[in-house]
């Protein structure tokens, strides 16, 4: 079609919206709400433009070009316009910009800067809430913050399904609120964060561990050990300024040693061992008549969402704790005795792409650490303890890398620490969608052939597609595999299995779109081009490791033969496994 914009001619494809075709012209239209492949609701008024003929100002992010239509993003009438719709966004809005944990990375307060914005010139019209929500353990919404965009609304309702959050109350009383306003931490919500990730202010954050982090760093008596998720050395380097998609990781074990902690280990370790305990748990099921498919455990986002959802299905859950949890139990069992450290002096911090790791943090059961120790040292139920300490995200790391300023970007490399440390390339995966069905497939192959793999790229399940599926001949035994990620696609794979026309022997869930890459904790923005850079990382790393299967792990290998014994024993089943509960909506 051709169109004007600005008195320029230019061509752009039919069905195109406005907004598209001014970006492909090199023109920004500011917009609030609009969020490719998230949003399209048309709230905020913010990316208004002028075209001949029509009555009034059209919305860019919505409106398709017609042929011959001429466009003006400058005129004075849309620049005033823009202003406008701003200034009473930011009428209503807290002005605590410089305390605000998304000061310098929030949407309002650019679009407010580069239209120009110096006055406050109308009044509050919105009575104030006067109440954070803070019933959740991963995730704090913040009403006064919120401008009504409904971004958030769109990511828990399209992306994800889950629908926590909706619109409430008309008029000056409209506001986001979860079912009865009971709090994100009563209702069904599954903590993944997706709705912080695409907040465009401060209204939805991550709740902070950094205070309790950095007391127990200040704390002399005190041992305290860090794992890094795999996501987290293809997602750091993007919140401390280089480029989307850097790999980091030595950069980021540098980093974390000028912070203070005591060791620095890698949860790929942990990575590695869930796929001995997870691969040995599948083939038993498939020689020994289990219940199949058999669905991987390690996102605590999709098991708080099965949980709720679709109880019925949870015997199709492995019993494998995930490997932030698995890591835990083994640092305050297995390495607190190597050590001869007490393991109530033992905190371990875990850094994570994902908020819903927060919550699982905190999951009753998981004080397998406490139970091991609780007759050998007397303790009592006041001395509990859980595996977990405490869970940074991504976003978290950068500001304490940047409070004690850390110049990441000219740290040098170095190596994690040991024995905890030492992972494969199979481990690294673990990061992207179809991670960690591939590195099961690497070891549940040979073990269950007793042959050595080809080719070990299983490339059938990897790439950004809702759901992949692949068939498997485990030498004569063929099982069909699948592998979703969103909340949304694991809702039709659910679904297939309730209703008995599932074919797949073994299926992996992500809670978030791309997996951990994606995570709700990961850097602002995350989009579809970024997590297709952090992935091309991921398979970098994996490829260049010197081992890329988690039995080949020697550190691993040392750990059953000094420790656990063998995978899905009776020390095993204590540490490494767990049970989930129905909870209803």
């Amino acid at each position: 079609m051709k169109i004007t914009i600005n008195n320029q001619p230019i061509e752009v494809p039919e069905g195109i919206t406005i907004m598209d075709a001014c970006h492909s012209v090199g023109i920004n239209i500011p917009s609030l709400c609009y969020l490719k492949d998230v949003s399209h609701n048309a709230s905020c008024g913010v990316c208004v433009v002028e075209v001949k003929g029509a009555k009034s100002l059209l919305r860019s992010c919505i409106t398709q070009v017609t042929e011959g239509m001429e466009i003006t993003t400058n005129s004075q009438r849309v620049m005033q316009a823009r202003r406008v719709n701003v200034e009473l966004l930011l009428a209503n809005h807290p002005k605590d910009c410089l305390t605000c944990d998304r000061n310098q990375n929030c949407e309002l307060q650019e679009v407010t800067f580069e239209l120009g914005i110096h006055d406050e010139r109308f009044v509050r019209t919105r009575k104030e809430y006067g109440y954070l929500d803070e019933t959740s353990p991963s995730l704090v919404r913040d009403p006064e913050k919120c401008i009504l965009c409904g971004r958030c609304v769109a990511v828990c309702s399209e992306v994800q399904g889950v629908k926590a959050i909706d619109f409430s109350g008309r008029g000056l009383k409209s506001k986001i609120s979860t079912f009865l306003d009971l709090g994100m931490g009563i209702v069904a919500c599954t903590n993944c964060g997706q709705c912080a990730l695409v907040c465009p202010t401060g209204a939805i954050t991550e709740k902070s561990a950094v205070s309790e982090v950095w007391a127990a760093l200040h704390n002399p008596e005190k041992v305290v050990l860090v794992q890094t998720a795999p996501a987290i050395r293809v997602g750091i380097g993007e919140a401390m300024g280089m480029a989307d998609g850097s790999l980091v990781t030595g950069k980021m074990v540098a980093g974390l040693r000028r912070l203070g902690f005591t060791r620095v280990f890698d949860t790929n370790f942990a990575a590695d061992l869930t796929i001995i305990e997870e691969g040995n748990e599948l083939i038993h099921r498939i020689k020994n008549g289990g219940v199949l498919p058999m669905i991987t455990s390690c996102s605590p986002g999709w098991i708080k969402f099965i949980e709720h959802f679709y109880p019925k299905s949870l015997a199709h859950l492995s019993s494998c704790k995930s490997p932030q949890q698995m890591f835990g139990a083994i640092a305050k069992t297995y390495y607190a005795e190597k050590t001869g450290i007490d393991p109530r002096n033992i905190v371990v911090v875990s850094v994570m792409p994902c908020t819903a790791k927060k919550f699982e943090a905190r999951r009753p059961e998981m004080d397998g650490a406490y139970r091991y120790w609780k007759d050998k040292l007397n303790l009592t139920d006041e001395e509990r303890f859980y595996d977990v300490d405490d869970v940074l995200t991504t976003r978290e790391l950068a500001r304490m890398f940047k409070e004690t300023g850390v110049d990441f970007t000219h740290l040098p490399e170095e190596q994690f620490d040991s024995p905890l440390g030492e992972s494969t390339g199979a481990a690294v995966i673990f990061g992207a969608t179809g991670g960690v069905m591939e590195a099961a497939l690497r070891t549940a192959y040979e073990v269950f052939t007793g042959k050595t793999l080809a080719n070990i790229n299983f490339t059938a399940v990897r790439g950004l597609e809702g759901i992949k599926e692949a068939e498997i001949d485990l030498d004569g035994t063929k099982i069909k595999v699948a592998v979703a990620h969103t909340l949304k696609n694991a809702r039709i794979i659910l679904e297939q299995i309730e209703n008995g026309s599932s074919p797949y022997t073994f299926i992996e869930v992500m809670t978030c779109p791309g997996g951990c890459l994606g995570g709700g904790g990961q850097p602002i923005p995350t989009n579809y081009e970024i997590r297709k850079k952090r992935a091309e990382s991921i398979y970098y790393e994996d490829a260049h490791k010197g081992l890329r299967k988690s039995h080949e792990n020697p550190e691993i290998l040392t750990l059953y033969a000094d420790f656990l014994k063998e995978p899905l024993g009776e020390k095993s089943h204590h540490l490494l496994h767990t049970t989930y509960i129905e909870r209803g909506y």
